[in-house]
């Protein structure tokens, strides 16, 4: 059976990959877990338009990560506005979701948001933080945020 994965599947490929698998690994395993789609016209239009954007968020290379973290560095006001109570408390936590668009908005670069560390509950109230940004495997980045209520 012909597939498009959608996510990446030891041994077999990364998201995007058209791949030729037994029907019963396809059946069983691979489409009950979304691991991946049956191959259509649209679904490969799809993954186009996926790996398209993709590439837009990707650094290519040592310099390209350079360069991002001078644009990270050069940011001023990140701010992440959350739902909080009057006290400060946040309603849930901030996510590394929250703080890309922060960055976004902020007039950074487009990052992804797996890059970025964020340790689990770090961040439940209003104030200033920094988080780490593994921009390349040699190259980390920081960037600094206000975490405000809504």
């Amino acid at each position: 059976m012909k597939l498009i994965l959608t996510a990446t599947v030891e041994n077999l490929g990364v998201p995007g990959d058209i791949v030729e698998v037994k029907d019963g690994y396809a059946r069983n395993y691979l489409l009950p877990r979304s691991l991946a789609v049956v191959a259509t016209r649209a679904a490969e239009k799809q993954i186009a338009e996926i790996k398209r954007a993709q590439d837009v968020r990707e650094i290519r290379n040592v310099e390209h990560a350079h360069e991002v973290r001078q644009q990270l560095d050069a940011l001023e006001k990140v701010i992440v506005n959350v739902r909080a109570s009057e006290s400060g408390k946040l309603f849930g936590s901030v996510t590394t979701g929250d703080i890309v668009d922060g960055v976004r908005a902020a007039g950074g670069p487009v990052l992804d948001k797996r890059t970025i560390n964020l340790p689990k509950g770090m961040i439940k109230s209003t104030g200033n933080y920094q988080v780490e940004v593994k921009l390349h495997q040699d190259v980390l980045g920081k960037v600094n945020f206000s975490v405000v209520a809504a």
